[in-house]
């Protein structure tokens, strides 16, 4: 995942919260996020 820019992950992960995908690739993906300090981005919506 470290090819994918910051943007791009955050607009997968609301997407798949969205379409409500897999939560074993959502947690994939929160991880990504808590890993780049991102994940606080998505809390807050």
């Amino acid at each position: 995942m470290h090819r994918i820019s910051d943007d791009v992950l955050l607009e997968a992960y609301a997407k798949a919260r969205k379409l409500d995908l897999s939560r074993d690739f959502i947690l994939l993906i929160e991880d990504e996020l808590k890993k780049r300090a991102l994940y606080f981005q998505v809390q807050a919506h």
